[in-house]
Parts: structure tokens; C-alpha cells; sequence
């Protein structure tokens, strides 16, 4: 299990978050578009809502703007705080879905001692968010994430199964980096940051547009180990 005496420290690293926001603004809701079936995001929150109580306090990690995850997941009557790097992603999800709450903070902000003070949720949803981080990052992700939830709190994240780490790709006509691991790997990793896997999934998806390749897709859906 990952803890903090294990040495690892949001100090002991270099945040870089530079292009990241900042594409996402120009991409706006056109990452909606390039990507309209979200089958496997959508299971995944199904299985939220299956698992969890109603009006349960959900956390949206790199929600976007908001579809599917906190509009499915506030239509079953879960209070949801999604937060975003990209402020435009923030101001779209503000329209989309204003049965949330939404911020716009950065994961790092979120570490224990952070900046970023949101209290305990009974779950998190990762969607696509940890790609966004270095390798180095993932596994103080994981620390961050554990520490939000509440003793037995349910987390469901996906990642793009690519053996890439910081590693920068066009994307809807603009540059981002993204990590990933071969899914043997990412098991291990997300079990030694502190989760049972309960359930997995993969998904082969093909975006709705011709610059972003085909890709699989991996979902987990886990519960913290206390």
C-alpha cells in the first residue's frame, strides 16, 4: 500500500502542467463530439450507482464538461463535485449538469496538507484524468485519491492501455501528454496505491474523428482496502 512513508511526495517531483489546460480550453465541447459513446464510462457509473446509497457524495476527478459521469450520477441522486483543470471545461460543465458543483483545481491540489480542502466522498471517478499526469505522478494520485474517500469508499477510474509515460500526441488539433500502462501493470499499480479490483472491463474504441487513433480502453471499478 502506498503511504507516506514510502517516500513518495508531491516535493520530491516536478509538476509540469504546461499545454495541459490549455488545449482543453481550445477543445471545449468538442471532446464530446470526437468522443459521443461512452459505453464503458457509463457501466462504470452504473455500477456506482448500483453500489452506493442515494445522496452518497461523489467526486468527479477531471470531470470535463460533466457528460456522462456527473449528469448520470446527479439524475440518481448522488451529490456530485466535479473538478477540472481547464476552466472552460468547469464553465461547460457548469451548463451542462447545475444539479453539481463544479471547481476548477488541479489533482495535486487535492494531496493531503494541498491546498484543495473538499472533505471525504463516498466514491471517485477517474475518467481519463490520470492519463493526463507523468508516470512519476500516478502513484501520489492514487495516495490523493485513497485519502478522499471514505473508509470502504468505491472508485472506478480508466485509463488507454499504451505502454507511454509523459509522452506528447496530437489531439483534436492540439498537443497534449498523456502516461499509460500495459493492464498486467496498471493492476499492480492501482492495487499497491491501497484498491481492491472488483471489477474490470476494456472497451476497443474508435473516436468520431480521423486524428485521434483507435484505442482500448480499461476500466476498473475498486474498492479502497482499509
Amino acid at each position: 500500500m502506498i503511504n507516506e512513508s514510502n517516500g513518495l511526495d508531491y516535493e520530491s517531483i516536478r509538476i509540469d502542467r504546461s499545454g495541459q489546460a490549455e488545449a482543453f480550453d481550445a477543445i471545449g465541447d468538442r471532446y464530446d463530439e470526437a468522443f459521443p459513446h461512452k459505453e464503458g464510462q457509463v457501466s462504470a457509473g452504473e455500477w456506482l450507482i448500483a453500489s452506493l446509497p442515494a445522496g452518497s457524495r461523489v467526486l468527479d476527478l477531471g470531470c470535463g464538461t460533466g457528460m456522462p459521469t456527473a449528469r448520470q450520477l446527479t439524475d440518481a441522486g448522488f451529490k456530485v463535485l466535479g473538478v477540472d483543470l481547464s476552466g472552460e471545461m468547469v464553465r461547460l460543465a457548469r451548463a451542462y449538469v447545475p444539479a453539481a458543483t463544479f471547481r476548477q483545481l488541479d489533482l495535486a491540489d487535492l494531496r493531503p496538507g494541498g491546498p484543495g480542502r473538499l472533505g471525504r466522498f463516498d466514491a471517485v471517478a477517474a475518467f481519463f484524468s490520470l492519463l493526463m499526469l507523468p508516470r512519476a505522478e500516478i502513484p501520489l494520485a492514487l495516495l490523493t485519491i485513497r485519502h478522499l474517500l471514505s473508509p470502504g469508499g468505491l472508485f472506478v477510474l480508466s485509463m488507454v492501455e499504451a505502454d507511454v509515460d509523459d509522452f506528447s500526441i496530437p489531439f483534436l488539433g492540439n498537443t497534449i501528454r498523456v502516461s499509460g500502462y500495459l493492464r498486467e501493470e496498471l493492476r499492480r499499480v492501482v492495487e499497491a496505491g491501497g484498491f481492491e479490483i472488483v471489477k474490470e472491463d476494456s472497451y476497443t474504441y474508435a473516436p468520431a474523428v480521423t486524428d485521434v487513433p483507435p484505442e482500448e480502453q480499461v476500466f476498473f471499478c475498486c474498492r479502497r482496502r482499509d
